[in-house]
């Protein structure tokens, strides 16, 4: 019996099975019973799984020639392969903000579609990434395919995580399915945040737009999400917060501090496009205009990425500071409530 866990952290990056062995199940090598288990899994990807601590039998981690038997629970973590879909190279200039043999820390431009896909299908980042590797020496278990561990909304600014061979991926998207990865986004929002706080609820699509999420408290509507935020500074009627996320649903922020009432400022989607605190004064409502065309997009910076490397099995962090057009809003706000 094959079940599909309900608490998937990234529904796109990886996924999670659950099989529960059967009874006439005749003893087998544990490699050998996935790879006939599971769908267009290769040798190789059970192997990294297994070794990277990725399936559990029984809850306990086990080697590759451990033999199956009735009624074991086996547990298997696994990054969703790269798609089938060519990408084609595109010399497209991206910051790179660290790379070795096993990954690349990518500091994402607001704009950049992170992946091609309808109605993107180049000047995607995936396609720089292509095109990067192609003119970067080959290392073993490497074919030149970058691997999304993670992603950021297209105009979500800040720092996204890359595999460069199937062990990092293998590796890092544990992590993800543990909470042991640290990601923390720096967010303003409409409306004077009083003091921090944690947003929890199951986020699923709308019923009303397909195209944004919502928060339900039903679980059959969605998937368990959480995200902590805590207050930076204030500006009267905007807040400056820092939200550190337990889980990654698509548009989690966003979702979530609508969700609460606080929409994020200049978030078209999720209805924070329009002046939703403040005064009647036309100077007001120009001022906050002005912000508008600043900053044409969400303000929401992926800030800092912590997590254990697939190799050193060291923690690593790395920490970004806020684009132009985010840190010029900010300072704008700063001086308007001052006068």
């Amino acid at each position: 019996m094959r079940e599909e866990n309900p608490d998937l952290e990234d529904q796109e990056s990886y996924e999670h099975l659950r099989i529960i062995v059967d009874k006439g199940q005749s003893l087998l090598r544990l490699d050998k019973f996935l790879i006939i288990r599971t769908e267009n899994t290769s040798r190789n990807r059970i192997q990294n799984a297994i070794d990277a601590g990725n399936v559990l039998v029984n809850d306990k981690p086990v080697k590759a020639s451990y033999k199956v038997k009735p009624f074991d629970i086996i547990s298997v973590v696994l990054p969703h392969p790269p798609r089938d879909t060519e990408v084609y190279p595109e010399n497209i200039p991206i910051d790179i903000v660290y790379e070795d043999d096993d990954l690349i820390i990518v500091n994402k431009a607001a704009g950049m579609v992170v992946h091609p896909g309808f109605n993107n299908y180049s000047g995607t980042l995936v396609n720089a990434l292509v095109y990067h590797a192609q003119q970067s020496p080959q290392m073993p278990g490497n074919e030149g395919r970058s691997g999304l561990v993670h992603r950021i909304d297209k105009d979500t600014s800040g720092l996204l995580l890359v595999s460069k061979n199937d062990w990092a991926i293998t590796f890092l998207a544990k992590q993800f399915y543990d909470h042991s990865i640290t990601r923390k986004y720096i967010a303003l929002v409409w409306g004077d945040l009083k003091e921090d706080g944690t947003v929890k609820g199951y986020i699923g699509r709308s019923v009303k737009d397909r195209k944004v999420m919502a928060v339900y408290d039903d679980e059959e509507k969605g998937k368990w999400s959480v995200t902590h935020y805590k207050v930076l500074e204030r500006f009267n009627y905007v807040t400056l917060i820092e939200c550190e996320l337990e889980t990654g649903r698509t548009h989690q922020i966003r979702a979530h501090m609508k969700h609460i009432g606080h929409p994020l400022f200049n978030d078209s989607a999720y209805g924070g496009d329009r002046i939703l605190k403040g005064t009647i004064f036309n100077k007001y409502r120009q001022f906050v205009e002005n912000c508008f065309e600043l900053m044409p997009r969400q303000a929401l910076h992926a800030q800092s990425l912590g997590f254990f490397h697939p190799t050193t099995r060291k923690f690593i962090h790395f920490e970004t500071a806020l684009p132009a057009d985010f840190s010029t809003v900010l300072e704008k706000w700063r001086n308007y409530v001052k006068v």
